[in-house]
């Protein structure tokens, strides 16, 4: 059966980009550590954006889905699950809350991922949640004729109890000599925990929570205020293609996970550049900026179109109806474009369009002269 050896990634040689990444993340801990002391009150409502945000992601990924509305109502307890995709969207928040509020007291352990798995999928009333797999799973992966091949084969249920238990030790191991960075260990975890596939369901919502609970633990809250999950499923095509790349070998103990460990902290310092650019329109309110001027703000540093609700999340310390009313006035003044209507209404930088407009008025100019 397969060993996990972390004393490995400590003679590795690894490429600059990804120390790189290391010491900008480190850097990016360290001042968020700095705002969190200054400011821990104004932060209240990043988290809660952040918990809706992370439970949406991470349960899209695997297409369980819901609406918005009934997702705000579900969160605020303002309604109860009405499908299965709606108990497993709660499973994953009660989890989410768990971690949140308790990680220190959550050790890396079987018996505690077997008891986050319960709850993960306990208001399902599956029988499986809280245990291992008893039938064997694979990775397969849809052809576009339909064609079902298998990318992957994991470990069997009759040795998955003993794989991770030897992954948490060797884990808890590797962080205890303190010779590797918590940041090429944790992404490596979680790839050899996806590699034993340890539950009839649920394991790449269970990857996520752990990936989220691994980061606390070693003092990288930044998935507390800006959803981590958000931004795997905006980058999904590249999460499974570098699992993929990482995974190639690894029974045999010869796989790399660098790709992986790449896409993570590259996930990771995403994360806390968009949370230092929430805390700079925070900023912005303190030193005595309109709503107007701090949605204005916004809308002139967004490239591509955006929602009031992208608005609402990134400019926290103004309220939805203030957004609102800035972003009518931005449009009234042709700042920015509206267009759709309810739901599907979404804006984007007037100067866009009109760039736009004048390329092609050029292309026709030239057209005209061929």
């Amino acid at each position: 059966m397969r060993s996990f050896d972390y004393s490995r990634l400590y003679d590795k040689a690894w490429d600059t980009d990804i120390l790189n990444l290391v010491a900008k993340i480190h850097e990016c801990k360290g001042r968020q550590d700095l705002f969190i002391r200054q400011k821990p009150v104004e932060l209240n409502r990043l988290v809660e954006i952040a918990k809706i945000q992370s439970t949406e992601a991470s349960n899209k990924i695997e297409g369980i889905v819901t609406t918005g509305t009934r997702m705000k109502q579900l969160f605020q307890e303002k309604t109860t699950p009405r499908n299965r995709d709606e108990d497993e969207i709660m499973g994953y928040r009660d989890v989410l809350n768990t971690i949140h509020e308790s990680n220190e007291y959550i050790p890396i352990r079987p018996s505690y991922i077997l008891q986050l798995h319960r709850d993960l999928l306990k208001r399902t009333g599956f029988s499986y949640g809280g245990h291992f797999k008893n039938v064997q799973n694979y990775i397969n992966e849809t052809k576009p004729d339909g064609t079902v091949v298998t990318r992957f084969m994991p470990i069997a249920p009759c040795d998955t109890p003993n794989a991770v238990e030897n992954l948490c030790n060797a884990y808890n191991q590797a962080m205890a000599k303190e010779k590797i960075d918590a940041l090429v260990l944790i992404p490596t975890f979680i790839c050899d925990f996806l590699c034993i596939h340890p539950f009839n369901d649920g394991n790449g919502r269970m990857s996520r929570l752990l990936t989220l609970l691994l980061l606390y633990k070693k003092g990288y809250n930044v998935g507390k205020y800006i959803s981590i999950e958000k931004q795997i499923e905006k980058t999904k095509d590249r999460y499974y293609d570098t699992l993929e790349e990482s995974d190639a070998g690894w029974h045999e103990e010869k796989n790399d996970p660098m790709p992986f460990i790449r896409y993570m902290l590259q996930v990771l310092l995403a994360c806390y550049t968009e949370f230092e650019e929430r805390v700079g329109l925070m900023n912005e309110s303190r030193n005595g900026s309109t709503a107007y001027d701090i949605v204005k703000k916004y809308a002139d540093e967004k490239l591509g179109r955006f929602t009031g609700a992208d608005v609402v999340a990134h400019c926290p310390s103004i309220g939805r109806s203030s957004v609102l009313a800035s972003l009518k006035k931005l449009t009234e003044e042709g700042v920015i474009i509206r267009e759709g209507t309810g739901r599907n209404t979404f804006y984007y930088r007037a100067d866009s369009k009109k760039f736009s407009s004048q390329i092609s008025l050029i292309w026709t100019k030239i057209d005209g002269i061929g």
